[in-house]
This record gives structure tokens, C-alpha cells and sequence, in this order.
């Protein structure tokens, strides 16, 4: 769920993308917490700034991670939003180590069984 440091601005689909929602649902959020305020332009199109993306990866934390419901996550957001930042920050951390440790397995894996082949 990486963004781009040199953008201003993400479309609603590039920030559905990131997530892996849909754009309602995206929409609906920005409904539910007076806290995700894309900029519309005059025609109407919303334009996420790196806040609200920060804003939405929390929710998205709480509800789809954690699954935690809507007033659920509203209340954790208004009683402990520091402790909702780190550990989301940790969770993230951990996937990442994750994803190296898989890479690293694979290619062990992969240089084992060229090792097979050459005995």
C-alpha cells in the first residue's frame, strides 16, 4: 500500500487500488468519518491527499484487518488514535518482514534443488 512520494494528489481509483476496495466503499467512509476530506475538484472529482490516504489506511486497519465494525473504529480512533498509528505501523512492518522472509525461503528453495540436480 505504498504511494508515490512525489504526488500531490490520488485519484479515487488509484487509492481503491491501494486498499483492494472499491470506490464506494471509499466514498462511504469519507461519509462516516468527518475525517477523510478529499479535495472535489469543480467537477466533482475527489482528490486524496497524502492525509487522507494516512486516515484511511487506519480505518482500513480497524475494519478490514482487525474487523472491527464502523462505530467500533470510530470509537478506538477517538479513544486511542497514537496506539492505532504504532500498531498499524507494527502490523506493517510485520508484513513486510514477512514478504522478505518468503523471498528469501523461495530461493533457498530454488538453489536446494539446484543443488539436487548437480549431485
Amino acid at each position: 500500500m505504498d504511494f508515490k512520494q512525489d504526488k500531490i494528489f490520488y485519484s479515487i481509483k488509484e487509492v481503491a487500488e491501494m486498499f483492494e476496495v472499491n470506490q464506494s466503499l471509499l466514498r462511504f467512509w469519507e461519509k462516516e468519518f468527518s475525517t477523510i476530506k478529499p479535495v472535489k475538484t469543480d467537477r466533482g472529482t475527489r482528490q486524496y491527499r497524502k492525509e487522507d490516504i494516512e486516515e484511511i489506511r487506519l480505518i482500513h486497519h480497524l475494519v478490514k484487518e482487525r474487523g472491527m465494525t464502523l462505530p467500533g473504529a470510530k470509537q478506538k480512533l477517538k479513544e486511542n488514535r497514537e496506539g492505532v498509528v504504532r500498531t498499524e505501523e507494527i502490523v506493517e512492518r510485520l508484513k513486510y518482514i514477512r514478504d522478505e522472509l518468503m523471498k528469501v525461503k523461495t530461493e533457498f528453495d530454488e538453489l536446494e534443488k539446484g543443488t539436487e540436480k548437480g549431485l
